[in-house]
């Protein structure tokens, strides 16, 4: 398929050429792999994706396709869509799908009243996280043996980027409407392996936060982490123009979402960006 040559060139692309891609899919004699697997989250989408064995992988959500919100969008384009609910899941007779902890809960529970099992993945918050993440489809697909190799791919490229010596610079992410994330978020995590104090943990923000841009202003930080421009204007990203914001003698990065909105293998290339981006 042409989405498993693009996911091989992904592995590749993101330090983790030894992760090769399946060959076999048989979780053991006694306890058989899935064999229609149904995904309904972008997330659990791209790790499947990489993970699955092939024809393992029935469908995807749409939003996998998404070239803003995705970062594997192009080997997306090869897999089946559904349409989200309930019912087209059902049509497409999976014995294993896969969503997120907060994918509608109305869409799971039916699904698991009419004997589907459903198995749901916790967001990722750190690079300890994403390594779980990876193991646990691997076990559920069937696939372990390449989860492990593809965990232990992470480990050591994240072991390879030690934080650079020296004061850490402050910086904040900002987002459309004013927003930031604080600790207990990927993005934070991300920051501190690059280097950097962000001032939304700093302020005791966690989580998806509000960050006044008066607030981000006096706040004086080193580097602005912009969120990413979409292809259609909209007023909540006015405030990402403002001239306060540019104003601010800091220096402006642009990480793309599909970066970091997931925890997968490319949230390293996020701290490689925001490495490049250090004030010298």
């Amino acid at each position: 398929m042409a989405w498993r040559r693009w996911c091989a060139a992904f592995l590749v692309a993101a330090g983790l050429a030894g992760a090769t891609m399946i060959s076999a899919t048989t979780a053991g004699a006694d306890d058989p792999a899935p064999r229609r697997v149904v995904s309904m989250n972008l997330c659990t989408d791209q790790l499947a994706m990489i993970l699955a064995g092939p024809g393992q992988l029935v469908a995807i959500s749409p939003i996998a396709r998404d070239r803003v919100a995705s970062a594997m969008w192009r080997a997306a384009a090869s897999v089946p869509v559904h349409a989200g609910n309930a019912e087209s899941i059902l049509a497409l007779d999976p014995d294993l799908v896969l969503a997120g902890e907060w994918d509608p809960s109305a869409t799971i529970a039916m699904l698991r009243r009419l004997g589907i099992r459903v198995e749901t993945f916790p967001i990722e918050r750190s690079f300890a996280d994403i390594e779980a993440n990876v193991l646990r489809m691997g076990e559920l697909l069937g696939t372990s043996r390449d989860a492990r190799r593809l965990a232990a791919g992470l480990r050591a490229r994240l072991a390879d980027m030690p934080p650079p010596s020296g004061p850490r610079p402050r910086a904040a992410i900002y987002y459309a409407n004013g927003y930031t994330s604080g600790s207990g978020t990927l993005a934070d995590a991300i920051l501190e392996a690059a280097g950097y104090a962000n001032i939304a943990a700093e302020r005791g923000l966690s989580g998806l936060a509000n960050l006044p841009l008066e607030t981000l202003v006096t706040e004086q930080p080193d580097l602005i982490v912009l969120g990413q421009d979409y292809p259609s204007p909209a007023l909540a990203e006015g405030i990402l123009r403002h001239p306060a914001l540019r104003a601010l003698d800091a220096g402006h990065a642009s990480v793309a979402d599909s970066l970091w909105v997931c925890g997968t293998p490319l949230a390293l290339d996020a701290v490689t960006a925001l490495r490049a981006a250090r004030p010298r």
